[in-house]
């Protein structure tokens, strides 16, 4: 038996002790396995190899029979790497081995609490790190071939991005190193502690798809057939079922709001990956408020399969930041292990979490990275990529098509203008899903679109009061809110309110209420004044809508509430733009309003049609030029593609797509809420509960949250258990029953004055 460990165990004699070849061996099958979908097995296998090679020396074997002393196992791993490939190639495993428990540190120069790669590879052994026994390394280990070693990228044909490409490639062995190493440790000392594997057996995408058509198949016999909307609804789906065939790549999904698309594009990816023997969906969605019920939409298509099948990951909780406290199960839970790894068959998740993994540096937001390859990305409502961050956002979705066996189907009724010649280094060689999208958009229009130029508040009153039935959409909350107590205060039948300082439950009570006065059998008064939370994906469908000026493509989200249902004459539905005197129009929009009003006033016949929404489109993209790579990453990739000398900490720091830190506080809305914080008090299983408690969340920003927390109006959920993680509203006073969490305190009307 070798002498050298890689885990330690229960008896003296070490006889339940991992060898630590086994554990080397087993690393790295696991991260050659994980790369099989892009051409860098062996680079993984290496990785996975070398990632402990400092256990080998008599100091970390000292440390697991019990001497307390730090010792440095991970970069003579790295040392040895480098040296064994050409530089620079060395430094795509050094990165990962390096950083395998700390994460990816800069090549070079200053790093918050991890040191720079370089200064790691220049320690020296028996002075700086432990030495290592070679004889025993080298007699256990056997090393790929050399040559098997290079990786094969598919080049980008803007050579500026090499830089980006290995960077990319660096973070995927991360990611296949610190999931095999985490999946190995774990299944260690599970057999250990005689506890099951919390692995999951989930649903083939072949199962799905028979339980989804045939999902599909009832919803189309349920439907008229007759009706012209639903005729262009089947012919949207068939269109995309048969374009399913195309070899793998870019797609695009241009379908207007009414036209089926989340079907459609579903059903297109089940069939593309069934095709190229892809292995997972997953759906990237803009926002938060709307994944819970994307997510059960997929759910209840996929029948019995639901529930195992669809990973609902966001971040109103982070798991990752919640502490292990005794006897509760939060770091063995099996759903927290598939967030972290993503390795469901259908993933619908935010893009904020789907990009910000795409750039990070930690082990715990990287390791789910390799099981994007091999997937059908749908990013919905692509029209929402966040333009500070667009050129990288666009170089990791060519990227991942490119060489990680992916294909990206960029959805929406308004497509961004991102292709070549439209867009400078924009992507090429896009295929287009849905059959002649200007022609479907001719045939479902059905609103007309005009602007009515300055209404004061006073004149938004009187013309919400004209109409029984119209929904007003302004920039930010206080704006809304004024509005809502103007009409009250007036006695305004059938007013409603939503803003995101109503927790979901609120939220959609609300909109069951409204949907029942918008009922065409029973139609009531109903005049709602929302922020833009309502353009995402909410289904409702009024006769007319009001529309603070914005951009285009808030424009055309708006209008997607407008006669949804067709129910009206095209004559006599009606989105009415207008630009507030009373409430400045929040600086985020301010260039792009400017941007709909130059489309404006060029003449289009119609606002929403395809030629208007791409000179949008270009108009914003020109306007904003290099602010779409705002804090110049793609720079820092070209600076040290030559050395692959990559910023990974800054760049991870820099990615971040919502400026605010944004905190949760939980509501009790109801019986059900205050019955879940109770439990949350005490139970071992934190990780359901929370699942549980996502409706009942309100997001606060840093600066409110702070004077909530000084007034006292929350406080913290079971400190001795989680120290601050978890805060409730203690004070129901300030939370209205019709509008939500209110409060008078300077504070905190500064912070929702930001708010939009």
């Amino acid at each position: 038996m070798s002498k050298y460990f890689g885990h330690s165990g229960n008896n003296e004699d070490k006889s339940d002790w991992q060898p630590l070849r086994d554990h080397l061996c087993r690393v790295a099958s696991g991260a050659e396995l994980n790369s099989k979908y892009f051409k860098a097995a062996k680079l993984s296998y290496l990785a996975g190899l070398l990632h402990d090679l400092g256990k080998y020396s008599p100091e970390f074997q000292a440390r697991l029979e019990g001497v307390t002393n730090k010792v440095d196992h991970a970069t003579a791993g790295a040392k040895i790497a480098a040296e064994l490939l050409p530089s620079p190639y060395g430094n795509l495993i050094a990165y990962a081995i390096a950083g395998h428990h700390t994460g990816l540190a800069n090549g070079s120069g200053e790093g918050a609490g991890r040191r720079a790669l370089k200064d790691r590879l220049n320690l020296q052994f028996g002075k700086d790190i432990p030495a290592l026994d070679g004889e025993a390394w080298q007699s256990e280990l056997v090393l790929p071939p050399i040559e098997s070693l290079i990786p094969e990228i598919s080049p980008n044909p803007n050579a500026d991005l090499q830089g980006f490409q290995f960077a990319f490639l660096i973070r995927m062995i991360f990611s296949c190193l610190v999931d095999s190493d985490f999946i190995d440790t774990d299944k260690f000392y599970k057999h250990l502690e005689g506890k099951p594997l919390l692995r999951g057996d989930y649903p083939q995408l072949a199962e799905l798809k028979i339980q989804f058509d045939q999902a599909l198949a009832d919803k189309i016999k349920s439907t008229d057939q007759t009706q012209t909307v639903n005729q262009l609804r089947k012919k949207i789906l068939d269109t995309a079922r048969i374009k399913a065939k195309l070899t793998p790549g870019l797609f695009t999904l241009t379908v207007p709001t009414g036209g089926g698309k989340t079907f459609s594009s579903m059903a297109f990816a089940l069939d593309h990956a069934l095709a190229h023997n892809m292995r997972r969906v997953i759906y990237v969605i803009p926002f938060t408020s709307i994944i819970e019920q994307n997510a059960k939409v997929f759910r209840e298509a996929f029948g019995d399969l639901g529930e195992s099948a669809v990973l609902e990951h966001h971040s109103n909780f982070d798991d990752s930041k919640i502490k292990e406290v005794e006897g509760v199960e939060e770091t063995r839970d099996k759903l927290k292990l598939a967030m972290e790894n993503w390795d469901m068959p259908v993933i619908v998740t935010t893009a904020v979490q789907f990009f910000e993994s795409l750039f990070a540096d930690r082990p715990s937001r990287c390791r789910k990275l390799h099981n994007i390859s091999g997937s059908v990305i749908i990013l919905d409502e692509a029209q929402t990529l966040p333009l500070k961050f667009l050129r990288p956002v666009m170089a990791a979705i060519d990227e991942l098509a490119r060489n990680y066996g992916c294909s990206v189907v960029l959805c929406t009724a308004t497509q961004p203008a991102l292709c070549e010649p439209d867009f400078t280094h924009g992507f090429k060689g896009v295929r287009e899903i849905a059959p002649d999208p200007t022609r479907l958009f001719d045939e479902l229009s059905l609103v007309n679109v005009s602007h009515l130029g300055e209404l004061s508040d006073d004149e938004l009153v009187s013309c919400i009061q004209a109409n029984k039935q119209i929904l007003t959409i302004v920039n930010n909350r206080r704006h809304a809110q004024s509005l809502f107590l103007a009409l009250k205060a007036q006695q305004t039948e059938g007013v409603f309110h939503l803003t995101t300082l109503m927790c979901a439950a609120h939220r959609t009570a609300t909109l069951d209420e409204i949907r029942k006065r918008l009922n065409p059998k029973k139609p009531q008064p109903c005049r709602v004044i929302s922020t833009s939370l309502i353009e995402a994906g909410v289904d409702v469908s009024f006769p007319c809508v009001m529309r603070a000026e914005a951009g285009l493509d808030s424009i055309a989200q708006a209008a997607g509430r407008c006669n949804r249902e067709r129910l009206w004459l095209k004559a006599d539905s009606h989105v009415w733009i207008f630009r507030s005197p009373d409430w400045p129009i929040p600086p985020e929009l301010k260039g792009l309003s400017a941007d709909m009003r130059a489309v404006l006033r060029k003449g289009h016949d119609n606002l929403l049609d395809q030629m208007a929404i791409k000179d949008y489109f270009s108009n914003v993209y020109w306007r904003k030029g290099d602010e779409l790579d705002q804090k110049q990453l793609l720079k820092a990739y070209r600076i040290g593609a030559s050395k692959l000398d990559f910023p990974f900490q800054r760049i991870a720091s820099d990615f971040r797509m919502i400026d605010s830190f944004m905190c949760p506080v939980l509501i009790n809305y109801n019986d059900e809420a205050r019955k879940l914080l109770t439990e949350l008090e005490s139970t071992d299983e934190v990780s359901r509960v929370l699942r549980k408690l996502q409706p009942y969340i309100v997001q606060i920003p840093q600066s409110g949250f702070d004077s909530l927390r000084f007034a006292g109006v929350i406080q913290t959920i079971a400190p001795h258990r989680f120290d601050e993680q978890f805060w409730e509203l203690v004070n129901m006073d300030i939370y209205d029953s019709e509008s939500g969490l209110s409060w008078n305190a300077p504070n905190f009307i500064k912070t929702e004055n930001l708010v939009w």
